[in-house]
């Protein structure tokens, strides 16, 4: 664990025990896709698919950019970057920046495929005050929030989701030996 009574993780070991993220302040956590929607129609969607493997190289590249990790999801027809940022401010400065690959790879949507069907984007815009977030990893090296903030051990005051959002009185439902019931303590 990465918390200051467990020490340093290695990142690419499986953790056994139950973990959870933990991240100071406010970040974002931005989704981005695109869809295959023609699959015939390769030279409308392979430009937009090899754009986002050059942006994620970029952002990797610039550790002051903001971006404090991704996850990469593939899918049928379906193309997915989960990323999770420092802050909107900074999401925001890099999709603007004319001197950086993502504006000139929307322009080239926006010329090529838009309004074309036969490739479609998406994305979305969490931004996440504080505490407002749970997550919990069993049998998973470092993953998602947990790769982008620390992870810490599911236990006592973060055991259950409840609990990691603040209600108190959600005990486990099912034990460490798969026993269904409340567990006394």
């Amino acid at each position: 664990m990465t918390d200051s009574s467990h020490g340093t993780p290695d990142e690419g070991r499986i953790h056994t025990e139950r973990t959870t993220a933990q991240l100071d302040g406010e970040f974002v956590v931005f989704v981005i896709g695109m869809r295959l929607n023609r699959l015939w129609k390769v030279h409308k969607w392979l430009p937009v698919a090899a754009a986002m493997p050059r942006m994620l190289r970029e952002l990797d590249a610039d550790p002051e950019s903001g971006l404090l990790h991704h996850e990469s999801l593939f899918g049928w027809r379906l193309l997915v970057s989960v990323q999770y940022w420092d802050s909107f401010e900074e999401l925001r400065a890099y999709a603007r920046d004319l001197d950086r690959e993502h504006v000139p790879a929307w322009a080239s949507y926006n010329e090529s495929s838009a309004g074309t069907g036969d490739v479609g984007i998406f994305h979305e815009t969490y931004v996440v005050e504080g505490d407002d977030y749970e997550s919990l990893y069993s049998d998973m090296p470092q993953f998602g929030l947990g790769a982008a903030g620390r992870l810490r051990w599911a236990d006592d005051e973060a055991e259950t989701a409840g609990k990691r959002l603040g209600v108190a009185d959600d005990d486990l439902l099912v034990g460490d030996d798969g026993r269904v019931g409340q567990r006394d303590r």
